[in-house]
């Protein structure tokens, strides 16, 4: 599906960017491999490259605009071209009521979930257009509803998804598409923890706790790192050639667009 082209993941960790990579490797993809902690990046380079293929490891603050430059031009310096960029940076967003929550927790959701992918998509942009890229940003299921004391994630999400609209307008003449993919849960080891911490203060089992959630889902599970992994690659390979400006939904059944 990537046979022969460079992807750049930004927020690799243990869980949903360690599987973008690792199977965009298996996809044929070179992988520049962005995040904060240095160890993750070593040990998810190693695994792209037991697929045969060429990581870059490059530790980045997306906070910090001089550390973006410099992570596109090590990519550029070492595999001369990126077609594929991946915005899979995440922080834990700040909890609580928008009518009460101070403006600077607000600001930095949007500076993390929004603004530093766009970013990135502008110092990427030259080599882009110059290669009929494609930009996947990942999203979350929370731009879907008002639940309590999400409102700062989501206005950072929904920046985000109106961000990559106008971007696949703006870029779509040069050949760039720019789609989102969100997902809601995501059974990684983070999710099993906090679903463990649960079960203990309620007096009931792991499997309870996951099945009154997955009770809301048609499939009646939830979906797994690899599961948005793959629907990130198909949206960043040729097969989805003719889609830009779109959101793929990757949970189970929970919304319906």
């Amino acid at each position: 599906m990537l046979a022969d082209k460079v992807m750049l993941v930004t927020g690799v960790g243990p869980g949903l960017g360690r599987e973008i990579a690792v199977r965009g490797a298996e996809a044929g993809a070179d992988v520049v491999l962005a995040a904060r902690t240095e160890t993750v990046l070593k040990s998810v380079a190693a695994e792209v490259e037991s697929h045969g293929r060429r990581a870059l490891t490059v530790p980045t603050d997306i906070l910090d605009p001089d550390a973006c430059r410099a992570l596109t031009e090590r990519a550029l310096d070492t595999f001369g071209r990126v077609d594929v960029f991946v915005s899979n940076a995440f922080a834990p967003p700040t909890m609580g009521d928008l009518a009460t929550m101070d403006l600077d927790a607000v600001r930095a959701s949007l500076e993390t979930d929004a603004l530093a992918a766009l970013r990135l998509v502008q110092l990427l942009a030259p080599t882009l257009t110059g290669h009929a890229g494609s930009v996947v940003m990942v999203s979350s299921a929370v731009v879907h509803h008002s639940r309590p004391n999400f409102g700062a994630y989501k206005a950072s999400k929904s920046v985000l998804h109106s961000l990559a609209g106008s971007l696949a307008t703006e870029l779509g003449p040069s050949g760039v598409r720019v789609n989102t993919v969100v997902p809601n849960y995501i059974w990684t080891e983070g999710l099993k923890g906090w679903f463990a911490m649960q079960a203990a203060e309620r007096g009931v089992t792991l499997e309870d706790v996951y099945a009154e959630t997955a009770a809301a889902f048609d499939l009646r599970r939830l979906p797994d790192p690899g599961d948005v992994a793959n629907a990130v690659l198909y949206l960043a390979s040729d097969l989805a050639r003719a889609i830009t400006g779109q959101s793929l939904n990757v949970d189970a059944g929970e919304f319906h667009s």
